[in-house]
């Protein structure tokens, strides 16, 4: 659950730094956008082969860190006590309580996002439909509200997986991994909301 999770956030940061190319320009955002679907390891594989096999490979990170969650969560039900549970869920954060909740929520907001702008493209070319849809303000909303939950996912889940790794060793350790998460999960936020604002404010043209 800690590796497929921090291979999660490592792609989320690449994608990031891809939507930021918006600010580029139209010429700029949709060349890194089809070197994405036609161009990455050509003449290696066919043209268009490794977006297809990158998709299914982050299918299948998704697929094992659900099942991993769901795994862990059956085994510490039937491990622990209820009322030592009752105690340990009081003295949780309400990161740590919601982290099921808000793993469900990032699955359903990516199936979403993916039939928006993946599977089903109707509106020209990328920087077109990325554009269109951010000039709606309540999708605008949803969108930043979705972020803002999987960004409190990724704040706890950055620094559970280091402490499962045994990286959190010590108070110096505990802190600066705490930090980091807080880090990473708000500069994900900004890296992602920006983009959508600028659209809805008229700063992409």
């Amino acid at each position: 659950m800690a590796v497929t999770g921090l291979c999660l956030v490592a792609f989320l940061l690449m994608h990031m730094i891809g939507n930021l190319k918006m600010f580029l320009g139209e010429g700029e955002f949709n060349h890194y956008a089809e070197f994405l679907k036609q161009d990455v390891l050509y003449p290696i594989i066919p043209h268009g082969v490794f977006i297809w096999l990158f998709r299914f490979g982050l299918l299948a990170f998704i697929l094992l860190h659900m099942f991993s969650a769901v795994t862990l969560w059956h085994r510490a039900a039937k491990a622990t006590p209820t009322k030592y549970e009752t105690r340990k869920r009081l003295s949780q954060s309400y990161a740590s309580r919601t982290m099921r909740w808000g793993g469900v929520i990032l699955a359903l907001g990516l199936i979403w996002h993916l039939i928006q702008f993946t599977v089903a493209p109707s509106h020209g070319s990328p920087f077109v439909a990325v554009k269109t849809a951010f000039q709606n303000p309540a999708w605008v909303g949803v969108y930043l509200l979705w972020i803002g939950v999987v960004c409190v996912h990724i704040r706890h889940g950055f620094w559970s997986a280091f402490a499962t790794l045994g990286i959190n060793t010590s108070a110096l350790a505990k802190t600066v991994l705490n930090c980091l998460a807080y880090l990473v999960a708000g500069l994900i936020f900004l890296g992602f909301a920006v983009v959508p604002i600028a659209i809805l404010a008229g700063g992409i043209q």
